[in-house]
């Protein structure tokens, strides 16, 4: 899937925005990410609401394999192969998996007033410095004994 299908595709829906993100596209709506295009599959944000229309249809969540296991993420699941040639159900699916994302964003932990923003810096890692050798047989020469 490329961007100018995916605008054509959430035409009725209206406008999005598509940004690259892991190996294909994120897409969202005013502001708030709803849909992922990955591995040639369309998958949109899915909750407990919306979870059983997915599984109606037979979708599946979007899954990726490690080296160890696989990984399965169920707040996305697979577009139905049907909604891709009709607009007006997709645009449902699409407006449902956006309320969806919304709902989500609403339960995440407000930061506490006063609270340090955190930044997407990364963080120095230092380790606490041992004494040298050296310096530790010094010590023990120089204490009475």
């Amino acid at each position: 899937m490329d961007r100018d299908f995916l605008i054509d595709l959430f035409a009725d829906f209206g406008p999005v925005a598509i940004r690259r993100m892991f190996s294909g596209f994120g897409i969202s709506a005013d502001g708030t990410n709803f849909a992922l295009a990955l591995r040639g599959g369309l998958y949109l944000r899915a909750d407990d609401q919306t979870i059983p229309r997915f599984e109606a249809e037979g979708s599946k969540p979007f899954q990726y394999q490690t080296r160890a296991r696989t990984v399965t993420v169920n707040s996305y699941w697979q577009l139905p192969e049907r909604l891709y040639d009709d607009p007006e159900q997709l645009t449902e699916w699409a407006r449902a998996a956006l309320s969806a994302a919304q709902r989500a964003a609403l339960r995440k932990p407000k930061p506490r007033k006063g609270a340090k923003q955190s930044t997407n810096a990364p963080k120095k890692i230092t380790a606490a410095k041992k004494p040298r050798k050296s310096a530790m047989k010094k010590k023990r020469s120089s204490s009475p004994g």
